[in-house]
């Protein structure tokens, strides 16, 4: 995998600090499981008729293959609004994570095909330093993107490749360990904290750097219950537009109001949350399972 960043070997994963809603018009979601298959997109509206809806995120018919020649996207096309929080489901290999990396241009570039637009500002060469800037990631596993001899250190490292003066990164520190509940770990050693706090550090490290939109991969992964229930209760206080590729779908239910379905590559099936997921024979044949929650009324009807 080519990785697209300035600093240096071992830094993968922080270039995403660096250089760091609508529903459609008309088109429900049990018609884009009827026409799963066909060209199917996120639902909204087609260039030329937006309207005064204005997406922050625009994938228009993403094609990429790995360098071994393995296909990973086939034709990818959604947009996601202001605001919006939207699950990104599908099977193991289906393409959730290379879809993710292809949104600041960590992956993709040059070999893609097809187009990526980010609050107006299309991904390419010469556009990377503010899109990634806009676009902050979280990895599943925080020690690829943890690395500093401290938290406070590692959450003030995008600020400083900002240019940032050194009072406003000290705010932006104090005030993203703030927001994620870890007020006073500044001094602390990342390699000796929790899993659930390593993965709080890197979200402070990302708003530390006043994203337009929050990318995550399998967030709640080896969560114990507590833990997932306070991300759950975290990312419902984050403002920017979240996109969040997950198998929990307890918690893309209680999260999300809309989900993008991705298998082998293309988009599926796209729609309103609870109908897409609550879809038994859909679910089934794409790998996944019908969440639960969805199986009655009550009293799961949403985590809480």
């Amino acid at each position: 995998m080519e990785v697209a960043t300035d600093t240096g070997p071992g830094r993968c994963a922080r270039p995403i600090l660096i250089v760091c809603g609508a529903t459609g018009r008309g088109m429900s979601s049990e018609f884009l499981i009827r026409n799963r298959g066909r060209g199917v997109d996120s639902g909204l509206a087609r260039p030329g008729t937006l309207g005064h809806y204005a997406p922050v995120i625009w994938v228009e018919d993403l094609h990429f293959a790995y360098p071994d020649g393995r296909v990973a996207l086939r034709g990818v096309s959604f947009r996601v609004g202001a605001g919006e929080t939207v699950g990104l489901i599908g099977p193991n290999g289906a393409g959730k994570s290379t879809l993710l990396l292809h949104l600041n241009g960590l992956l993709g570039l040059p070999r893609q095909k097809g187009r990526i637009v980010i609050g107006g500002l299309v991904v390419e060469p010469a556009h990377l330093p503010e899109i990634r800037r806009r676009v902050g990631l979280v990895f599943q596993d925080p020690d690829d993107q943890l690395f500093s001899a401290t938290v406070e250190e590692d959450v003030a490292f995008g600020p400083r490749q900002l240019r940032l003066p050194v009072e406003e990164i000290r705010r932006r520190v104090e005030e993203s360990l703030a927001a994620v509940d870890l007020r006073g770990f500044g001094p602390r050693v990342p390699q000796h904290l929790s899993l659930g706090e390593k993965k709080r550090v890197c979200l402070a490290g990302v708003l530390a750097c006043d994203p337009q939109v929050l990318v995550f991969d399998e967030p709640t992964a080896n969560y114990d219950p507590r833990g997932r229930r306070e991300f759950i209760a975290l990312s419902r206080g984050l403002p920017a537009t979240k996109l969040i590729a997950s198998h929990d779908l307890e918690m893309i239910v209680a999260l999300c109001s809309r989900v993008l379905l991705l298998d082998e590559g293309r988009l599926v099936a796209s729609g309103e949350a609870r109908s897409i997921l609550g879809e038994e024979s859909l679910m089934l044949q794409h790998g996944l399972e019908k969440p639960h929650s969805l199986m009655h009324s009550h009293p799961h009807a949403a985590v809480k």
